[in-house]
C-alpha cells in the first residue's frame, strides 16, 4: 500500500480495498439517500451515469450551491413503497453502525465533537 497527501487529505493507494458496485449503490438506494441527506441541502447532487451497455459510473456532482434552498426531490419521493423500505433499511444500518461506534470508539462520526463545538 502506498500513501500520498493531496491537499490535506490522505489518499491511500492499494489493491486491497473492497468496492461496492455502482449499480448496487444506485439500486439499493444509497445514491438517493446520500443526495437527500448530505448533498441536496448543500445545493449539490452526486450523479450516476448509466450508458447504453448498462455500465454505471459516478460521473459528476451537480452544483447549485448558489440556490438558498439547495436541491429538492419531489414531495412524492417515498410514495413508492420500495424506495421507502430501502431508505428505512439504510437508516437502520446507519443507526446500528453509529451505535456500535459510540460503544466501541467513543464517537459515532469522527471529529464530530470538534466540528459541532466550534463557533
Amino acid at each position: 500500500m502506498s500513501i500520498k497527501i493531496k491537499k490535506g487529505c490522505i489518499v491511500m493507494l492499494t489493491t486491497n480495498i473492497k468496492y461496492m458496485d455502482i449499480k448496487e449503490f444506485l439500486d439499493e438506494g444509497y445514491l438517493r439517500e446520500v443526495n437527500r441527506q448530505f448533498f441536496h441541502p448543500l445545493g449539490l447532487a452526486l450523479e450516476v451515469l448509466i450508458d447504453e451497455d448498462d455500465k454505471h459510473t459516478i460521473s459528476g456532482i451537480w452544483d447549485y450551491r448558489e440556490d438558498p434552498e439547495g436541491m429538492l426531490f419531489g414531495d412524492d419521493l417515498y410514495d413508492d413503497e420500495e424506495k421507502l423500505q430501502k431508505a428505512l433499511k439504510i437508516k437502520k444500518d446507519r443507526d446500528d453502525k453509529i451505535h456500535y461506534r459510540h460503544v466501541n470508539l467513543g464517537y459515532g462520526v469522527q471529529f464530530e465533537d470538534k466540528i459541532e463545538n466550534t463557533s
